[in-house]
């Protein structure tokens, strides 16, 4: 089998400005929200600055690389984005948000497209985010 295909990726751009925040504020993660204030957003946090509930899971690490910046969504939002392709992206413009990109002149986005059927049956498990957690 070939190896498995990352859920999460990214653009030039959104890897840039990642890296630059990783250099600033050491680990960071992603947590891919689902409505409220900043609507169907991929908010940015130092790793510190986000604590992870039982419900929540890991979708992916950007890129799938193996030390990759993990981006969790809850257990509801990874159902639902479990048929969809996930990049990460950058737009102009501060999003007003609470990520640690707010005041870089860029915020994150994401876009999304339906899996082809070849891709489906090469996909990356979703995991659990808390070490221990087991299939429901």
């Amino acid at each position: 089998m070939t190896d498995a295909l990352p859920r999460v990726q990214t653009t030039e751009a959104a890897r840039a400005l990642v890296e630059a925040l990783r250099a600033r504020h050491g680990a960071i993660l992603f947590y891919q929200s689902h409505g409220c204030c900043a609507g169907s957003a991929p908010m940015c946090f130092t790793e510190r600055e986000l604590a992870l509930g039982p419900g929540d899971r890991l979708l992916g690490r950007l890129d799938g690389a193996p030390d990759g910046v993990p981006v969790y969504a809850s257990e509801a939002q990874c159902d639902y984005l479990a048929g969809l392709a996930m990049t990460l992206d950058v737009a102009p413009g501060d999003s007003g948000s609470f990520g640690l990109e707010d005041g870089s002149g860029q915020h994150f986005v994401v876009h999304f497209r339906l899996w082809t059927d070849e891709e489906v049956a090469r996909l990356a498990p979703i995991e659990w985010a808390l070490p221990g957690r087991g299939a429901p």
